[in-house]
C-alpha cells in the first residue's frame, strides 16, 4: 500500500506545481493550540461507536480556528485491521478579522486502520477518504453556495519506549498527506501535511493521551497562500466497554 501511494504522490505533485500560477509565494505562520478527545466504545465482539470532539485556536488560545465533532460505526476484521464509516461536523471560523460567522462544513468518511508492531515499534497506519460539503460565506453572511471536494489522506505513524520503565511516556512520530479533489481545486490538489512529534502517556486501562508540536502546512485554493500551522497539540483517548468481558485496547487514532 504504502510504495502505491507514493507513486499516486510522485504522479499528483508534479501537476499540481505546474498548474500554478505565477504569484509569489506567500506564508502566513501562525501559532495555535488544538486539544480533543478521542473515544471507542465496544458493544459487540466485532463492533464499536467512536466519537471525537476537536478544539483548536489561533494566536496560541487567543482567537477561534474550528470546532470539530465527529461519530461513525467502526468494524474490526481483526486484531490489527479496523474498517470505520461515519458523518462529521465542523464550524470553520472566519479568516477576515472583521467578520464573525462561522462556516458550515458537513462530511461523510470511510476509513481502513492498520495496527501492527515491528520489535518495540508500534506502527499505524490510515487510510480516509471524505467527501466535503464546504460552506461559502460571502460579506460575512451564508451565500446558500457549497463547494464539494474529495480528500483522500494516508497517515503513517510510529510509537516506541524511550526507556524500559513502564511509567515513563513513549515517543510518537507521524506523518499525514492529505490530497483533495473537485471543481474548484485547480491549484492546490496537496492540500496539507501535518508532522507531528511528542510523548504519549497512559493513565490508566481506559485514558491516555498524546502531547506535543504538530506543524500543519496547508495549500489555500490560490495556489500561491500557504499557512504554517506551528500547533501545541494534547489529544485524550478513551478506550470503554458497555459488556462485561474485558477488551484489547483499540486505538481512535482521532485528528480533524
Amino acid at each position: 500500500m504504502k510504495s502505491n501511494f507514493i507513486g499516486i504522490l510522485l504522479f499528483v505533485f508534479p501537476l499540481t506545481v505546474l498548474g500554478q500560477n505565477d504569484q509569489k509565494k506567500e506564508i502566513n505562520h501562525q501559532l495555535q493550540t488544538w486539544v480533543s478527545i478521542n473515544t471507542v466504545t465496544r458493544f459487540a465482539d466485532k463492533w464499536a461507536v467512536i466519537g471525537d470532539f476537536h478544539i483548536r485556536r489561533n494566536d496560541f488560545v487567543a482567537d477561534p480556528s474550528f470546532y470539530f465533532l465527529r461519530g461513525g460505526f467502526t468494524y474490526f476484521v481483526n486484531s490489527n485491521l479496523s474498517l470505520t464509516a461515519g458523518y462529521a461536523h465542523m464550524w470553520l471560523a472566519p479568516s477576515n478579522p472583521d467578520w464573525s460567522t462561522f462556516a458550515d462544513e458537513n462530511r461523510i468518511y470511510q476509513q481502513a486502520q492498520f495496527n501492527t508492531k515491528v520489535g518495540k515499534v508500534h506502527v499505524l497506519q490510515r487510510l480516509r477518504n471524505e467527501q466535503r460539503w464546504q460552506e461559502k460565506i460571502v460579506n460575512d453572511k451564508p451565500s446558500g453556495d457549497w463547494r464539494f471536494t474529495n480528500r483522500i489522506r494516508y497517515l503513517m505513524s510510529f510509537t516506541f519506549p524511550i526507556s524500559d520503565k513502564k511509567s515513563w511516556p513513549q515517543m510518537v512520530l507521524s506523518d499525514e498527506i492529505l490530497l483533495h479533489f473537485g471543481e474548484e481545486v485547480v491549484y492546490n490538489t496537496l492540500d496539507q501535511n501535518r508532522f507531528f512529534i511528542g510523548i504519549k502517556k497512559t493513565i490508566n486501562p481506559k485514558w491516555s493521551y498524546d502531547f506535543g508540536y504538530m506543524n500543519v502546512y496547508q495549500q489555500k485554493y490560490s495556489g500561491y497562500q500557504y499557512d504554517m500551522n506551528h500547533t501545541i497539540r494534547l489529544f485524550f483517548y478513551l478506550n470503554t466497554s458497555v459488556r462485561k468481558e474485558p477488551i484489547p485496547t483499540i486505538e481512535n487514532s482521532g485528528d480533524e
